[in-house]
């Protein structure tokens, strides 16, 4: 098979058990595969030695900085990118394959489905409809946004193709494994959130979860994948109010417990429980939290 002037880059950590079947999707195909990988102290580094791909070990610099990076070490204008998670399905191959053969590509960036599979499923549910991203692109003209939290292609005015295929997307290994993924992406996204008032804040807490259910198993359509489609949407509400509640914390929670250790002349103590509660999932607040420990991932994939 002719390979294509393409370069597809991954970042990777602690991804041994996945990755493998993320590079033999696109291995055959294109010209190089670059992973760059936030010190993962399991076996992913060898996988991706042993199937030819070039790897540079880069710190975690935040979701938009890293992929920044991994662009920069690709010897192609064109790339393709995948996270570690995610497999190009032959039909998508084929298709790309087919436009790159009829010439250089009509637009400077292509938007593709992302796919969600469940665990324990070989493929996504009955119309699936999950993600929708621009992923293959020449990086002379458009590049991954500069942001700490938010990982997507900045496309500007330029127009955009769409790709009728998809990518399989095997986000999580287990619900205890979304569930942790997600306390430690929605940390994030409330730190790195806009301020809001009070009123915005408790009108979000009552119709976080209610909106957010609806999104996920009536628009995006998780109602075809049974009781694994209801649960997934769930623990996907409930979830972005934990981040409402990390915001009203951030924000409100912490001047109220310093003003009431002051009036008690405890200051020190509270400001200690104070910078260690921020850090901390509000375990109280949900009986959603995995059962297993945290994973010592620095990054929490798209779920």
């Amino acid at each position: 098979m002719t390979r294509l002037p393409i370069s597809c880059f991954i970042i990777s950590k602690n991804e041994a058990d996945r990755i493998l079947h993320t590079i033999r999707s696109v291995k055959s195909w294109v010209d190089e595969v670059v992973v760059v990988d936030s010190e993962s102290s399991d076996n992913t580094v060898a996988v991706a030695v042993a199937e030819g791909c070039r790897v540079i070990t880069q710190p975690w610099l935040g979701f938009g900085p890293q992929k920044r990076f991994a662009e920069d070490q690709c010897r192609n204008d064109w790339v393709l990118n995948l996270d570690a998670d995610e497999v190009v399905t032959p039909e998508l191959r084929d298709e790309i394959i087919r436009m790159f053969a009829a010439g250089r590509p009509a637009q400077i960036a292509y938007a593709m489905s992302l796919d969600l599979v469940y665990p324990g499923d070989r493929r996504p549910r009955r119309w699936a409809r999950d993600h929708w991203y621009v992923r293959l692109y020449d990086r002379n003209v458009v590049r991954f946004r500069d942001s700490h939290v938010h990982d997507a292609v900045v496309t500007r005015d330029h127009t955009v193709g769409s790709l009728r295929h998809c990518v399989y997307h095997y986000s999580f290994r287990s619900y205890d494994d979304l569930k942790q993924k997600l306390a430690e992406r929605m940390l994030l996204s409330a730190k790195h959130a806009q301020n809001s008032s009070q009123v915005a804040l408790l009108a979000r807490l009552l119709l976080e979860t209610p909106n957010n259910f609806f999104k996920y198993y009536i628009v995006r359509r998780h109602f075809t994948g049974g009781f694994k489609g209801l649960k997934y949407a769930w623990i996907q509400a409930s979830y972005r109010q934990l981040k409402i509640v990390h915001m009203w914390r951030a924000r409100y929670g912490q001047t109220r417990r310093v003003a009431e250790a002051s009036r008690s002349g405890n200051i020190a103590a509270e400001t200690r429980v104070d910078a260690q509660g921020g850090a901390v999932s509000p375990r109280s607040d949900f009986g959603l939290y995995p059962k297993t420990p945290p994973t010592g991932e620095i990054y929490a994939e798209r779920a």
